[in-house]
């Protein structure tokens, strides 16, 4: 299993970052990404801070561990600057918390992340044709996501994104130990999409794709 979207306690997870790698080592996973959500107010501390501990571990952990961020709940206007800034901070990987029906994420954020250019615009919503074709325009990867209550648009996402050939990638948002998933899981949360049997590979194969850019 390749996870591109997890939480440490450095923003509401439950698990410092080592217990988080431990506990997805154990589960067997091939690569992990920490995206803890980001605004202006820690941006600074937060991906600095899981950098180091990724770096201590790195030698003692047999998995590959990407340091992220997810920008969440910012203004749209500002999130260009701050997928650079947290580039520049050292995330590896950039989410950005996409316009989920069940949060009031500014009108807008779906847009803003696809033209800032993020790794990965998390549980869009009911994103937008004319959005939809802009994320094709850029190559950006819109997620189908295990998380309860974002997971309800998955097939809107699945079907939109896989009628117009867009990049997807199945994450779980872990934000407790029982959070993570197994890869059986993860080919389950994408059927249950509506993604069939066939396609399930070129999801997979997408998130190797990322997780290779990031360890670039």
């Amino acid at each position: 299993m390749i996870d591109l979207h997890t939480h440490s306690i450095f923003s509401d997870g439950e698990l410092i970052p080592a217990e988080l790698i431990r506990r997805a080592v154990a589960m067997g996973y091939k690569a992990i990404a920490i995206t803890d959500h980001i605004d202006q107010s820690n941006m600074d501390l937060i991906i600095p801070r899981i950098a180091g501990a990724v770096e201590a571990l790195r030698s003692f952990v047999p998995i590959k561990v990407i340091v992220g961020a997810e920008i969440t709940h910012v203004p749209p206007a500002l999130i260009p600057d701050m997928v650079k800034e947290a580039r520049r901070l050292g995330a590896r990987l950039v989410v950005v918390h996409g316009e989920t029906i069940v949060e009031p994420v500014a009108e807008g954020t779906n847009r803003a992340a696809i033209e800032a250019g993020a790794d990965i615009l998390a549980h869009p919503g009911l994103i937008t044709h004319d959005d939809l074709m802009f994320a094709r325009e850029k190559g950006i990867t819109l997620e189908i996501t295990a998380r309860k209550g974002h997971s309800l648009s998955n097939g809107h996402v699945a079907a939109s994104a896989t009628a117009l050939g867009i990049l997807l990638t199945v994450n779980s948002d872990a934000h407790c130990p029982s959070d993570l998933i197994s890869r059986e899981f993860a080919e389950k949360v994408l059927l249950s999409a509506g993604i069939d049997a066939g396609n399930l590979r070129k999801v997979f194969l997408n998130a190797e794709a990322l997780l290779e850019r990031a360890l670039r």
